[in-house]
């Protein structure tokens, strides 16, 4: 598996914005995402998102439909996110509910 993990620095009151925007587009190899809030600070986000392998995940990332969500998400955030690359090589068990 791959995926990425971002810092989102998102401005006031734009968190629900953002949220709107999940469409439920499942690129090929998309395994799933979370977004977890910061406790001390609810405007930074961090956003984990899990594919198959390396190929799937750049192939998304490199992808005109990923591109126009990106520059629409960006509207709403103070800087780009800081993304953080990599293969994960352990994971225990799935969440069994829903957020």
């Amino acid at each position: 598996m791959y995926g990425t993990i971002a810092k989102l620095k998102v401005k006031p009151g734009a968190l629900e914005e953002i949220r709107k925007m999940e469409t439920g587009r499942q690129p090929e190899g998309y395994i799933g995402s979370y977004v977890f809030q910061s406790d001390q600070d609810a405007n930074e986000l961090w956003l984990v998102a899990i594919f198959e392998d390396k190929e799937t995940y750049l192939a998304n990332a490199d992808s005109p439909e990923q591109n126009q969500e990106y520059r629409s998400m960006r509207q709403f955030l103070w800087s780009d996110p800081e993304w953080h690359d990599g293969a994960i090589v352990f994971a225990s068990e799935p969440l069994k509910q829903p957020c």
